[in-house]
């Protein structure tokens, strides 16, 4: 084998390394010094080669090589297969899709080592056979991106707090799933005892939109509400950033009749008769807003069952999930449900 070391001077001069073999019925601690020579006869026989102290003096510690590879050697001139030890590798867990998650907590700092280790366990990982490889970046290390973008990793998608890259080794086109194509809004039609709407006015929305009274919706608002069921969702495609869009249109029930108004996007809110509501200009208008009223509406007057939650485990994860789905028993009659 050939086999180059490479020492400086915070290491020590002397170090062991240990080689064992199925071919051997023990191990052999080989003593290493900067000038290697060859073993006869039970040792392993290794071809070596001699660094100059002022080469190695000029390495520094940071670069010093982190794998080697070796050959083997039977007494009889047979070789063994190739022995490859990654020295520096970045800590990761297995997911079960035979890739690596890098745990991002325990990445290094300094771009130099980042760097020289990220190369390493790519190797490392090709040689196990991995597939997909995902590197969480937290935002304070973010000058590491373009370190991860020249050893050929692609962006996946970015949060506040971190940004998310891929690796796929595999020879062929990448299996990873991509970063998530739909963002997701809800639109609450909540309605009292008294058969009253609880609608909003937006300070912020089209002009064509000015002076509708609407049911309250968003992305990331909460009511103080009780879920009742989900009556219907609307679906489109490319709405903003080349996201498409799931809207759903939730039946709640009022835990309060007191309304607090967030002045940041909503410019009034009150409760309306639900006559007065749907007899809005705007809706009678607009077929999606129309469709959606005659739906609740047919939902109050039971005509039409929604999709109510059924919390359900699966012995897939053994987590508990929550499927939506709706169940008339009696074909003949109109919707019963609560």
């Amino acid at each position: 084998m050939e086999l180059k070391l490479y020492s400086s001077k915070s290491l020590s001069v002397k170090t062991e390394m240990m080689l064992s073999s199925s071919f051997l019925n023990s191990k052999h601690t080989v003593k290493l010094i900067p000038r290697l020579c060859s073993w006869r006869g039970i040792f392993p026989k290794a071809s070596c080669s001699r660094t100059s102290q002022k080469a190695i003096n000029s390495i520094s510690h940071e670069n010093i090589l982190d794998s080697y590879s070796y050959k083997v050697y039977r007494t009889n001139g047979s070789s063994s297969k190739m022995y490859i030890k990654d020295k520096r590798v970045l800590d990761a867990i297995d997911d079960i899709y035979d890739g690596v998650v890098v745990i991002p907590e325990r990445l290094p700092s300094n771009p130099n080592v980042f760097a020289s280790m990220l190369r390493s366990s790519i190797c490392h990982w090709k040689i196990e056979g991995k597939k997909g490889i995902w590197l969480k970046l937290p935002v304070e290390k973010c000058g590491l991106v373009p370190i991860a973008v020249q050893e050929g990793f692609k962006y996946h998608h970015a949060e506040r707090s971190y940004i998310m890259m891929t690796y796929w080794i595999p020879d062929g086109p990448c299996l990873l799933p991509s970063n998530a194509s739909h963002q997701v809004g809800i639109g609450g039609f909540v309605i009292n005892e008294k058969n009253e709407v609880l609608v909003v006015q937006e300070k912020h929305c089209a002009p064509a939109l000015l002076g509708l009274w609407k049911m309250p919706t968003g992305f990331i608002l909460e009511i103080d509400t009780e879920f009742v069921e989900v009556v219907a969702f609307r679906h489109a495609q490319n709405v903003s950033f080349e996201k498409s869009d799931l809207f759903f249109i939730c039946m709640l029930r009022p835990l309060s009749t007191q309304i607090v108004v967030d002045d940041h996007e909503i410019q009034a809110a009150k409760w309306m008769p639900l006559d007065e509501f749907v007899e809005q200009p705007l809706i009678q208008g607009d077929s999606m807003f129309k469709k959606i009223v005659e739906i609740c509406i047919a939902r109050i007057k039971k005509c039409y069952c929604g999709l109510s939650v059924h919390q359900l485990v699966s012995k897939f994860d053994g987590k508990l999930s929550s499927l939506y789905f709706n169940i008339v028993e009696d074909r003949d009659s109109n919707c019963q449900a609560r």
